[in-house]
């Protein structure tokens, strides 16, 4: 295996995350994970999801960067997208949001590059997140789709029992 250097992995939730590191593991990278998600909604899912993203990382020897959860800044953000689509305007801004965070921490922490998890999920267009992604310097444009990524997410997130979420995150995206 050929050593990448650090990598800083944007982390939605635990699931994606599974099967993202196992990948960026055999590509060579030193993964530190970043749970930046002010997007989810209400705060009480937000705490869930980090709880489990704190099991993961504790499980696979990773470092978690953990953000603090302001879900009024990122409602400012989106104001005007509320009733878009899932996959509309409203998702290529949070991507921005989620993505400008991730590249702050990386500059702050030292670490080249960053991705995210965002990209296995099969609801997410991974040509919109990398156009998001592609406006801050030292992003990753990787699809964690391809090699049957998200199937083996869902695999992975069982055998080691973490909770799955139903829903996206945000409240928007529960209205359909």
């Amino acid at each position: 295996m050929d050593h990448k250097g650090q990598i800083l992995l944007h982390v939605c939730c635990a699931p994606c995350s599974t099967a993202v590191v196992e990948r960026l593991r055999e590509q060579g990278y030193e993964v530190t994970l970043f749970f930046s998600n002010s997007n989810i909604h209400p705060e009480e899912e937000y705490r869930k999801r980090l709880v489990e993203a704190r099991k993961l990382a504790a499980m696979l020897g990773l470092e978690l960067l953990e953000d603090v959860y302001d879900h009024d800044t990122w409602l400012t953000c989106i104001h005007g997208l509320e009733d878009e689509p899932e996959r509309g305007r409203r998702c290529f801004k949070c991507f921005e949001y989620n993505l400008g965070k991730t590249c702050a921490m990386a500059r702050q922490k030292g670490i080249p590059g960053f991705t995210t998890t965002l990209t296995v999920s099969r609801h997410k267009s991974s040509r919109d997140i990398f156009a998001a992604g592609g406006a801050f310097p030292g992003f990753l444009s990787m699809d964690f789709k391809k090699q049957d990524g998200y199937n083996k997410s869902i695999q992975l997130s069982a055998k080691l029992n973490l909770y799955r979420q139903g829903y996206c995150g945000c409240e928007f995206s529960r209205k359909k």
